[in-house]
């Protein structure tokens, strides 16, 4: 079982439609997933993190970064 998991949930993501720790049994089908989330992430939020996909044995992992040396969007990504 593979997971794509989001580490830190900064409140651009709860806010969002997106889900955190889904579940596949293809590791191509939970790599593919991790990037289109990352690039919607990045599109999509407010432009004050970046967000890379890290592999991890069988999960991806979603991680925050400070973006543009501006302030926090809130909701715990210290």
């Amino acid at each position: 079982m593979f997971v794509v998991k989001v580490s830190k949930e900064c409140g651009c993501f709860k806010k969002s439609d997106l889900e955190n720790n889904i579940s596949f049994t293809s590791k191509d089908d939970a790599l593919i997933k991790a990037h289109n989330m990352a690039h919607t992430m990045n599109q999509d939020f407010c432009g004050k993190h970046d967000f890379e996909v890290f592999e991890n044995g069988e999960e991806f992992l979603i991680n925050v970064a400070e973006a543009h040396g501006s302030g926090c969007c809130g909701g715990g990504c210290h």
